[in-house]
């Protein structure tokens, strides 16, 4: 492990020298990760991406791609593109990235179960913003927007979020 790596502990997330608090998945930590179980993945994942939306928030790096209207992500287990950033009109099961509330504003992807997607391998773990302290997630990693744009703005492409089960 480095100091550039994002590692989960009992007590929040650990990068850089400092630990943050955060939320899990309601299921909490699995090394069985399944679609809609609400687990956080255990394993090393990299950060393969970084979401914003340009209407809200200024980029917080120059590898970050706007968010633009119609952005989906595909969370059917039979669609082909399932865990894979598509494009409205989508016909099959998918989360907006585009949201009303700020959770989405900035995400950091991550390659669980991405490129090559396994069938209900689970999809969308991403680190984005919280509801609120200790709410948790469907399985994502979640923070205070102020804690998630300070580790946005020093994150750099390939980093590890590494999660061990507990």
């Amino acid at each position: 492990m480095t100091p550039a790596d994002l590692v989960l502990t009992p007590t929040g997330l650990r990068f850089m020298g400092r630990t943050f608090a955060c939320s899990i998945g309601r299921g909490g930590i699995s090394d069985r990760k399944r679609e809609g179980d609400g687990a956080t993945p255990v394993g090393e994942h990299r950060i393969v991406g970084m979401l914003y939306r340009p209407d809200r928030i200024c980029p917080p790096q120059d590898w970050a791609v706007p968010i633009l209207p119609g952005d989906l992500w595909s969370d059917d287990i039979e669609a082909i593109d399932y865990n894979h950033m598509v494009r409205a009109p989508y016909p099959h099961s998918h989360e907006r990235l585009r949201r009303g509330d700020p959770l989405y504003d900035l995400i950091l992807l991550t390659d669980w179960n991405w490129p090559y997607s396994q069938k209900s391998r689970g999809s969308a773990i991403f680190l984005h913003q919280w509801r609120r302290p200790g709410y948790p997630t469907e399985g994502c990693i979640a923070f205070s927007r102020e804690t998630l744009r300070w580790i946005a703005e020093r994150l750099q492409p390939e980093a590890r979020v590494i999660v061990r089960s507990r």
